[in-house]
């Protein structure tokens, strides 16, 4: 191998949050080397809250992520910035402010730059209120900097809980075109997943208009998947690969929703075709939340936020990190890693990411040291491959206050090697925080 909540809205995937009791099976528990986390920034209700998803780095940098929960100055959600401040420390600012429905609310997904330096992401309500959705179904919007050095929004397409999805929980990825691509966590066809569809992938295409939504694959909730609920990816030949929460065989799963599927979406004439290339049964993961990522050998590596070893976490299992490598005829799933919960941390919501030696990392929502959350605060780990086992080395337990806690969103790389990442929780005002781990 190469190396390469606060959401305050209706039918969102309930995750359990158990207790996790049991260590870790197929690799051996690390110690941090020399790793020190440092909050760079606490959230407090005037400057936001809840920041769910993974941040983007400028080339001078600055951080950029999105806050899902709101402030005094704007109770929907927030787009910030953070930037070095001379002498040390970081000052935020808040360069979008959602107050108003039409513009979206509870932006819940990682920002995406195109080489303009514009942003794109979704906000998870907002748009185009209906019957199903009061406070609106989500939509997708534009972020560009305007001439006098401020940001301007551009709502490019409002969710109407319809054939055309409902309820974007994923972030987006852009083509080489500008075309956009993602996925919503219900809609679709209503007469499945109990009357509110299982979830679509879209794609949002300039036209004269403005933009134009075409589905490409509406889920059934059957061996297909159900309820996408991350970012998809691209592979050189313009496949895109994803992961469902639930659906695939239901039989065959603890959850009584399916354990979720990874799937491939490849252009057929003029249309896509959905091929399922793994269907998860809970000893081998169980309902991924995040998405997948590549090595340069074209093996796909990703997160599941439980299953793995059934012993653990009130037999659902505390979560698991796999491989799927690609064989003469399918796709072949080696489970890397199961997390125990306690101290080895569990339920990773998030993606991962590799350095250039090869090593994961990735956070936990749970799990970890700390007594100041029932089922612990989470963790910031790195899994280094030893021969045919990869080793778990926790780098960071949170503690909550004056902290973080319950990190779902995944972590970035700088040029030096050092971490940075969200937290949902904790920081000096419990609203969550932004944090570094340098090594």
């Amino acid at each position: 191998m190469k190396a390469a909540q606060h959401f305050g809205t209706h039918r969102f995937p309930i995750v359990p949050h158990v207790l996790a009791v049991v260590c870790a099976i197929a690799a051996t528990l690390g110690t941090a080397r020399g790793q020190t986390e440092q909050v760079l920034y606490s959230f407090v209700p005037r400057t936001g809250m809840a920041p769910t998803a993974s941040l983007i780095l400028d080339a001078e940098g600055n951080l950029y992520g999105t806050a899902s929960a709101g402030n005094q100055n704007s109770p929907n959600g927030s787009v910030f910035e953070l930037s070095p401040s001379v002498g040390g420390g970081w000052t935020e600012t808040e360069i979008l402010t959602f107050k108003h429905i039409q513009d979206g609310w509870n932006p819940s997904t990682p920002l995406v730059a195109d080489a303009a330096g514009n942003f794109y992401t979704t906000t998870l309500q907002g748009g185009t209120s209906n019957t199903n959705c009061i406070n609106g179904c989500g939509v997708v919007f534009e972020l560009a900097r305007t001439s006098g050095g401020g940001w301007a929004e551009t709502v490019l397409y409002s969710f109407q809980d319809t054939t055309d999805g409902s309820q974007p929980h994923g972030g987006l990825v852009l083509d080489a075109n500008g075309n956009i691509y993602g996925t919503t966590y219900w809609g679709g066809n209503l007469s499945d997943c109990g009357g509110y569809g299982c979830g679509v992938v879209f794609k949002l295409s300039r036209s004269a208009g403005g933009w134009k939504e075409t589905v490409l694959h509406t889920f059934t909730g059957g061996v297909d998947g159900a309820h996408p609920s991350a970012s998809l990816i691209f592979d050189a030949s313009g496949n895109l690969y994803g992961t469902t929460y639930a659906g695939g065989n239901v039989s065959d799963c603890p959850s009584t929703v399916g354990c979720g599927v990874a799937f491939e979406l490849s252009v057929s004439g003029i249309s896509w075709k959905e091929n399922v290339l793994h269907t998860f049964s809970g000893q081998d993961g169980a309902n991924p939340l995040a998405g997948l990522i590549f090595d340069t050998d074209g093996n796909l590596f990703g997160t599941t936020y439980s299953g793995g070893d059934l012993k653990a976490c009130s037999s659902q299992g505390c979560g698991a990190v796999f491989e799927l490598s690609r064989g003469n005829k399918a796709w072949k799933e080696n489970l890397l890693y199961s997390f125990g919960g306690g101290q080895h941390g569990g339920n990773p919501a998030a993606n991962l990411i590799f350095d250039p030696s090869g090593n994961l990392y990735g956070t936990t929502l749970l799990g970890g040291n700390s007594k100041e959350c029932e089922n612990g605060c989470g963790t910031v780990f790195e899994l280094s491959p030893a021969g045919s086992v990869w080793n778990e080395a926790v780098l960071h337990a949170f503690t909550a206050h004056g902290d973080g806690s319950l990190p779902s969103a995944g972590l970035i790389l700088d040029h030096e090697g050092n971490l940075y990442g969200t937290t949902d929780q904790g920081g000096t005002a419990a609203d969550g925080a932004v944090f570094e781990v340098t090594r």
